[in-house]
């Protein structure tokens, strides 16, 4: 119906141009004047299109995106892309930092080019008065000055290096290399037996890192942050469990690992703190996961007598360091636990944990719950 209106429109206005322009022979039959008005409102037409092409391939010039990949020249401008930024956001940046002239055209180039989730986070290098095809370009085809990377709660060294190679940042094998030894705080006392000595203080939180960073610079900002967010305070309620920092975060670390809903967490740091109490293995199935090169859904008993100190089945007390890197939450679970007296627990299909005070009552719990 709509279409039907805006195709009458049209073609009564090229009725109107042929009547008022286009004039007959005083001898013109009526079907000479009805061919004549055809043809000219076919000329008009014919004309129309042209001139709608010739208008949208200039204008395909400025909204194309350019090759160009880096900015020359003195007149540069930084321009910071922040995670989940959407193309008018990013139009508004660019009109305020002088770059392009209009939000719209930018959003128009954008939708032109499909390049609406092409754009990636970081900080760009560009020049005022740039049109806004050449803009685009650098956004997408460019190379970053920065990268923003989050890391998750719950992310082990092996993991944090896989990210930050994925995102250009860093070569998988030097990370891991680097993190053997790295310990920029005297609270990061490195087992012997530990694997890494930067594992667990890599604080998980989302970082914007410069592309020339090296693996020292990546891992000494996110060690900061972590001794920024363990305050004063925290240390000296770590302190008052007879806890070093060390000791803190591994324990924090297996929390984190094992507990997959919020209120989860201090009654198993909770459970762990009473199997430490009590001289009984943490036999926490984490630990065991960490051995292994990836994920296995269920351990069987073979994985439970891997020879490793990290084996929580085999060896009393924590293992020898962290596993992962755990989120606040985790660790002020475990200077937090809960006021129970659970000596066990299993988790569900959906990851909820439930909890008994005897073996028996575990063994009910699991044949219920898996």
């Amino acid at each position: 119906m709509f279409l039907d209106d805006k195709k009458n429109k049209l073609k009564n206005w090229l009725n109107e141009i042929v009547e008022k322009h286009f004039s007959y022979g005083k001898d013109a039959t009526e079907e000479d004047k009805q061919r004549t008005k055809k043809n000219a409102v076919l000329a008009v037409a014919v004309a129309v299109l042209a001139a709608v092409c010739v208008t949208f391939a200039v204008l395909s010039m400025d909204y194309r995106i350019s090759t160009i990949d880096e900015i020359q020249g003195n007149d540069k401008v930084v321009v910071r892309i922040t995670p989940g930024m959407a193309s008018g956001e990013i139009g508004d940046l660019l009109v305020e930092k002088g770059v392009i002239d209009s939000t719209w055209k930018f959003k128009l180039a954008v939708k032109l080019n499909g390049a609406g989730d092409k754009f990636q986070a970081g900080t760009f290098s560009l020049q005022k008065n740039m049109t806004v095809g050449d803009a685009l370009g650098v956004l997408i085809n460019g190379r970053a000055t920065s990268q923003w990377v989050t890391i998750p709660e719950g992310y082990d060294v092996r993991q944090i290096a896989k990210l930050l190679a994925k995102h250009g940042l860093v070569e998988e094998k030097k990370f891991l290399a680097a993190a053997k030894d790295f310990a920029p705080y005297d609270y990061i006392v490195k087992s012997p037996e530990a694997d890494y000595a930067i594992e667990g203080f890599l604080f998980p939180d989302t970082y914007e890192f410069a592309t020339d960073a090296s693996c020292q610079d990546i891992m000494r900002r996110m060690a900061e942050e972590f001794d920024h967010k363990l305050t004063p305070e925290l240390r000296q309620q770590a302190s008052q469990r007879n806890l070093s920092v060390y000791e803190l975060v591994t324990l924090a670390s297996l929390v984190e690992k094992e507990a997959r809903f919020p209120e989860d967490r201090p009654i198993i740091a909770q459970v762990f703190f009473k199997r430490l109490d009590i001289n009984m293995p943490l036999q926490t199935d984490t630990t065991i996961q960490y051995l292994l090169d990836g994920p296995k859904e269920n351990l069987s008993i073979a994985d439970t007598k891997i020879d490793s100190p990290y084996n929580t089945y085999q060896h009393y007390g924590l293992p020898p360091g962290p596993i992962a890197s755990p989120g606040m939450a985790s660790i002020e679970a475990v200077l937090n636990p809960a006021n129970t007296d659970y000596l066990y627990f299993v988790a569900d299909t959906q990851g909820h944990n439930h909890y008994g005070y005897t073996y028996d009552e575990h063994l009910d719990l699991v044949d219920q719950v898996r």
